[in-house]
């Protein structure tokens, strides 16, 4: 039961919201669509549903073509950030309508009503309404009554925005688990870099309704392709400069510069260093040191996050523990240039392993 879509897009009017889009989801796979607001992810997941219609490509599922076909009449489930539920119903309701409409036995509902509250911890409410729920109840609600649908295709757009931080946590645990034994496609889609990783899977890293890259989760953030791939699986932003590589040696605008990876190539470039690899300490041997006046201190009493500026460019360091620092003063910092990205004139990732070969 693949999910493929094929050079789909979406316009509205002369607005582009999804350029031409190829992507294929295995049976059985976790899939993330990681972007920020407006990168084009709710879109992209409505046109899989069948509640928008792309402007051109097609939409197959398990073989056949699906792009004409109304959501009704195809076995799909989506949760959204912000909950929908049958105010008039009780909790269990809720849960148990798709199932009803499905016409299976009471027994069986009641079983896997059960089983999908205790999943979302809400089994001591299912004789609730909707209103007597916090937000975060509701959301759960809402979560169980697609998942206890044991749909082909489940579509998850930041289904765990609203909930609280444990939950948050504990779900995002028991979510690939939940899935692992389903022949299913899911599809989730998050602004979180973090989040992405957690759950694990296979991510398609999206930007301005463009799918900039896709793979293994861990492979795309290790090995972007891309420099717009790198930007988009990194929070605080990847740190982003100018460089210049002559005779074996990298040099940065802020005059900082270190001996060149082998095989990389003399030229202009643009590194790539993400900002837990700028730290108020040696990371490693191969770390140089960059000085710059503090803009903005955050500590968060297991983190430090520093924004300065060195040579009127902005960089942002992100450690462990407290390392308070005064904004307006000077500071130094330690870039682990081992840890370094060099993308090309073209924005492309360069591929040292292969640079060191053909060298």
């Amino acid at each position: 039961m693949a999910l493929e879509l094929k050079n789909v897009a979406k316009k509205v009017g002369a607005d582009v919201h999804i350029h031409p889009t190829y992507l294929r989801f295995e049976p059985g796979s976790f899939n993330i669509l990681l972007g920020t607001t407006l990168a084009g992810k709710t879109t992209l997941m409505q046109m899989m549903a069948g509640l928008e219609k792309p402007t051109s490509g097609e939409v197959w599922f398990n073989g056949r073509n699906v792009t004409g076909t109304a959501v009704q009449k195809r076995n799909v489930s989506m949760v959204y950030q912000q909950f929908i539920n049958y105010p008039n119903m009780s909790v269990f309701d809720n849960i148990a309508s798709p199932l009803r409409v499905a016409r299976l036995p009471v027994q069986e509902i009641q079983s896997r009503v059960g089983e999908m509250a205790e999943l979302m911890r809400i089994s001591a409410m299912l004789d609730r309404r909707p209103s007597e729920l916090s937000g975060g109840q509701q959301q759960r609600t809402a979560m169980a009554r697609a998942l206890v649908k044991d749909s082909d295709l489940i579509l998850l757009d930041e289904p765990l925005a609203n909930l609280d931080f444990k939950l948050r946590e504990e779900m995002r645990d028991e979510l690939p688990r939940l899935f692992a034994e389903r022949n299913c496609v899911v599809v989730y889609a998050t602004t979180e870099p973090t989040e992405a990783l957690l759950l694990g899977g296979k991510t398609a890293a999206m930007h301005e309704g463009r799918v900039v890259d896709f793979g293994p989760t861990a492979q795309i953030y290790r090995h972007p392709s891309s420099l717009e791939s790198a930007k988009v699986f990194s929070e605080p932003p990847i740190n982003l400069a100018r460089a210049s590589v002559k005779s074996g040696w990298v040099l940065l605008d802020e005059g900082v510069s270190w001996k060149a990876d082998k095989g990389l190539a003399d030229g202009s470039y643009t590194i790539g260093i993400r900002p837990h690899h700028v730290s108020p300490v040696r990371q490693s041997a191969k770390s140089v040191i960059i000085e710059g006046k503090v803009k903005v201190a955050e500590l968060t009493g297991s983190e430090s996050i520093i924004h300065f500026r060195a040579h009127d460019h902005p960089w942002v360091s992100l450690s462990h523990g407290v390392h308070p620092f005064e904004t307006g003063r000077f500071a130094r910092f330690y870039a682990d240039m081992s840890k370094c990205f060099y993308f090309d004139a073209d924005g492309h990732l360069v591929d040292l392993a292969c640079a060191g070969k053909a060298a």
